[in-house]
């Protein structure tokens, strides 16, 4: 009995010091779990998700915490391999709350609420983490209901769950809901504060957000930021700099909000002021004093910020070459495109789209192909509104075919691609196709809107169906409830006009609901000087005088109307007033791209051209062989008091002309030659272009200002109605 009890003593003594010496040992690995543990977890955060897993398996397995688990189910979530971290859950020996939280917050993080809401709904034991991560998982995924619905049942809320379901009200635009939280909060910390107020001010309720601001008890730099911002952003743009010079620290987000400001209200000297001031001159404020100046029209001082930046986003060449579009410097913006692959930069999509744009007003093909390429490669040409841009650029390039092809690979069309199609046919004079496009988008229910029915309209004005056009037009509002506006009249007038209907023309002009515009009264010119009705072509000049004091064109027109019939006095008259109002006279120029590079000629000759001798002899050919042809040169197109041979002279160095014959020599036989025009083509360049077309057997394509033209065996697409 006494030998058992000293065994039991002994048995007990020695399990002590076991257990002793066992503790000494984990105390001992204790630093070294905590180091492997967080070695997974450095390898999981930078994306090394298999090195994470090698130092795993290297842990001997008694070893192994439900830390370093937890950290490694946390890389497979960080990596998005939600099912290898479900694997691994289901795995681990022991669990806590924190590998349940970490499983909830890893399934949010892929967008998998439905999973993360099983695990919370499984846990054995939640927390105030558990709870706050799924409220802020539903809010993240818009569902308002069900985290409102979670954030009231919560045993305990700390400031994160308060500010967490703050964010999401504010975030809905519930701000009454969200104020009633706010002051329910039994401790608002400085991020509660500034999320309300950063919210006021998003919504532009800045009285509301300053009221809050002037009695926070604390503010930081991000509080100050959100208000100066929201004061920038809705035009209160001095009330901002008041606010900005007090501020007791500034950051690159401060600065950039103030400069801003002043780049969207269009105000570039203090713009400037601000950006010279600023410590460090990050991307995102270069670009916007990119775009700023641009818009402004300093397109100098808008590529000097670009050319002295340090580092370049994809933003700073897309806000680059989005200027130059948008201000017409279509070969300026290709140059830059060009730079841009050349220097590898990756091609984003406001760029790609903006040089979409440039190839279509340049009808830059080869370009406009390329882009495309890239486009696909991108994956993004299955967007529908990247295919509506496509559309407009292949037919504005003159390729009717591609465009219909990439129109007809769509099931379902939007409005915009309707109207890309509609347009497309208008403008390439083939109305019956308009008109075919039109019938099936509304018998599939597709409600056509103003922009449709500018396409509709012109189709019939290009093609002489007045009936047809006047039936359509008057049906817009009570069929189709859309409201003719002035685009709409102004197709009416040219659709008139154009059918010799200038009376009827006139008389809608005067009864029209809203003022006439110069698109109007240009129209109304036009048809004047196509059927020579000289009293209405007097009233269209003077209106468009006042609208358009400085443009000649008009006056123009009128002169060699008076010319024409004689009235040389009249002509004088015109001439002086052009002289005392120095209008200015858009020069016609025109250009051709071959081989990937736009040539571009004016009226007069081609002097500026490296390749000048070869086109004057192509020409000399040219005007040889349309003698023969029985051409005659149209004096009726230029001044006429000059004498004939000056007439011949100019009339055979339009810039269309010189485009054309430089399209001979490049473009090789088979391939249309394409000529864009940025005004509209005169009658003689239009019947030689007709002759040129037979007498060397090729197909030339003429974009001017207002329709195409496609010329083969010495006819044209117009069927001379333009």
């Amino acid at each position: 009995m006494h030998f058992r009890f000293s065994s039991l003593n002994t048995l007990r003594h020695e399990t002590s010091r076991y257990r002793r010496s066992f503790f000494f040992i984990m105390q001992l690995f204790r630093p070294y779990c905590s180091a492997t543990t967080n070695l997974i977890s450095h390898f999981a955060r930078t994306g090394q998700i298999s090195q994470a897993h090698k130092v795993f398996d290297q842990i001997p397995q008694w070893q192994q915490t439900t830390a370093s688990w937890n950290a490694l189910i946390s890389g497979y979530f960080q990596t998005r391999q939600p099912h290898l971290a479900l694997q691994l859950f289901d795995q681990m020996p022991q669990r806590n709350t924190v590998s349940f939280n970490t499983l909830i917050s890893g399934f949010i993080k892929n967008r998998m609420i439905v999973e993360a809401r099983r695990v919370f709904d499984t846990m054995p034991e939640r927390n105030v983490v558990s709870w706050t991560s799924i409220v802020r998982g539903y809010v993240q995924m818009g569902m308002l209901d069900e985290a409102e619905s979670l954030f009231w049942q919560m045993p305990d809320k700390n400031v994160v769950s308060w500010t967490v379901m703050l964010g999401g009200l504010l975030q809905s635009r519930r701000f009454e809901d969200a104020r009633h939280v706010f002051d329910m909060m039994p401790f608002k910390d400085v991020v509660a504060y500034t999320i309300m107020v950063g919210g006021y001010c998003e919504e532009g309720r800045l009285d509301e957000a300053r009221a809050l601001f002037d009695e926070m008890p604390k503010r930081n730099v991000v509080t100050w930021t959100s208000m100066v911002a929201g004061y920038a952003r809705n035009g209160r743009v001095d009330v901002a700099r008041k606010l900005f010079e007090v501020m007791p620290e500034k950051n690159e987000v401060t600065w950039t909000a103030m400069l801003m400001g002043y780049t969207r209200s269009g105000r570039m000297r203090e713009a400037c002021e601000i950006f010279k001031a600023m410590p460090g001159k990050p991307i995102i404020a270069c670009n916007e004093m990119i775009l700023g100046f641009g818009l402004d029209g300093e397109l100098d001082k808008a590529r000097c910020v670009f050319e002295q930046m340090r580092e370049r986003d994809e933003g700073s060449w897309s806000a680059m070459i989005k200027v130059y579009e948008r201000k017409g410097c279509e070969l300026e913006a290709l140059g830059l495109f060009a730079r841009m692959q050349r220097e590898g930069v990756a091609l984003n999509f406001p760029s790609l789209i903006s040089v979409l744009s440039v190839c279509a007003s340049l009808a830059s093909l080869d370009h406009g192909r390329q882009v495309h390429a890239q486009l696909v490669r991108s994956k993004f040409d299955q967007d529908l509104y990247v295919a509506s841009v496509l559309i407009t650029m292949y037919i504005k390039c003159g390729d009717l075919v591609k465009g219909k092809q990439i129109f007809d690979r769509f099931p379902l069309k939007d409005v915009v691609m309707w109207n890309s199609m509609i347009t497309g046919y208008s403008q390439h004079g083939l109305a019956e196709e308009a008109l075919d496009v039109f019938r099936d988008m509304c018998s599939l229910g597709v409600p056509p809107d103003d922009v449709t029915f500018v396409g509709v309209l012109t189709a019939c004005s290009y093609s002489g169906k007045v009936e047809q056009g006047t039936e359509i037009f008057e049906s817009m509002e009570y069929k189709y409830q859309v409201k003719p506006e002035i685009e709409h009249y102004a197709c009416m007038v040219d659709l008139l006009g154009r059918a010799g209907k200038l009376n009827e023309a006139m008389n809608l002009i005067e009864k029209m609901p809203m003022e006439p515009d110069a698109i109007v009264w240009g129209s109304l010119l036009g048809a004047c000087r196509t059927h020579m009705k000289l009293d209405l072509a007097e009233v269209a000049v003077e209106k468009l005088a006042q609208l358009e004091p400085k443009n000649a064109g008009p006056y123009v027109l009128l002169s060699h109307m008076y010319a024409t019939k004689g009235r040389w006095r009249d002509v004088e008259v015109v001439r002086g007033k052009i002289k005392a109002r120095s209008v200015i006279k858009l020069p016609g120029c025109s250009w051709i791209e071959v081989e990937k590079k736009v040539h571009m000629f004016t009226g007069g000759d081609s002097k500026g051209h490296p390749e000048q001798p070869v086109i004057m002899k192509m020409l000399e050919k040219l005007g040889g062989l349309l003698r023969e042809a029985g051409y005659c040169p149209d004096g009726s197109f230029v001044l006429h008091d000059v004498d004939e041979e000056e007439k011949t002279h100019s009339l055979g160095y339009h810039s269309e002309k010189l485009a054309v014959a430089y399209g001979l020599l490049k473009v090789p036989n088979g391939m249309p030659i394409r000529v864009i025009k940025n005004l509209r083509v005169c009658g003689d360049c239009h019947s030689a272009i007709k002759l040129i077309a037979k007498v060397t057997g090729r197909e030339i394509i003429l974009r001017d200002a207002n329709r195409f033209h496609h010329f083969k065996d010495g006819y044209c697409s117009c069927k001379d109605y333009w």
